[in-house]
């Protein structure tokens, strides 16, 4: 697996344009420096990348996946480290937990999380409910503020299959935290939810004063 590791790399490399490179890193304010690889060129390469050196199992996924994250020195090269995993969807299962939580916390900046959030930990929560929501709710108390927003935007996608009670819970637990990114994620989650439920979120924000005004006005946005 380390081949194809390389080949991302060098792809990556390929395609950089050092002149973007640090207005990319000044956009996303990242510690680690970027190659210059605009997402829609980034999207092109990798597509032919992966078609071009498929995988065999999930082990494979995850080996990749976590050696280009845990060793990157680009950011482009963890962009490259979720783009595998929405590659292999398919093989998505409560296994990948760790390897999540890991993601989510070593990320730790809204442009991966939201991304493993929305993609990856909502699927898994609609499809494995008994595994997935004891994660998700300890994860609303964890320590770590990556997590709690994971755990409380996680079901954007769910439209229907939202789980409210779940939403509900998360929420409360981080309404009287003063970070932004909990605050606006609070915000984001409940205007999605409004999309399919405007009542329950109208009552749900009646029923909670102790809303930070800025989830407030964003989960009543379009209501």
């Amino acid at each position: 697996m380390d081949g194809l590791v390389v080949t991302i790399r060098r792809a990556l490399a390929d395609a950089a344009d050092p002149a973007k490179a640090p207005e990319m890193q000044r956009y996303m304010k990242s510690e680690m420096p970027f190659r210059g690889v605009p997402k829609p060129e980034r999207a092109a390469v990798l597509r032919a990348v992966f078609a071009a050196h498929p995988l065999a199992t999930p082990a494979e996924v995850v080996d990749v996946v976590s050696t280009l994250w845990r060793d990157a020195a680009y950011r482009e090269e963890r962009y490259a480290a979720t783009a595998l995993l929405d590659r292999y969807a398919r093989w998505r299962e409560p296994g990948l937990v760790p390897l999540l939580e890991e993601l989510i916390t070593t990320g730790a900046w809204w442009d991966h999380v939201d991304e493993l959030a929305s993609r990856h930990v909502g699927p898994l929560l609609r499809g494995w409910p008994d595994e997935l929501v004891p994660v998700v709710r300890a994860w609303s108390r964890h320590e770590d503020r990556w997590l709690r927003r994971t755990s409380v935007i996680c079901q954007l996608g769910s439209k229907g299959d939202t789980d409210t009670d779940l939403l509900a819970e998360c929420v409360e637990a981080n309404q009287d935290d003063p970070d932004f990114f909990l605050r606006k994620g609070i915000g984001w989650a409940l205007r999605q939810h409004a999309r399919v439920d405007p009542g329950w979120v109208l009552a749900f924000v009646d029923a909670h004063p102790g809303l930070s005004p800025l989830s407030r006005r964003e989960a009543l946005k379009h209501l």
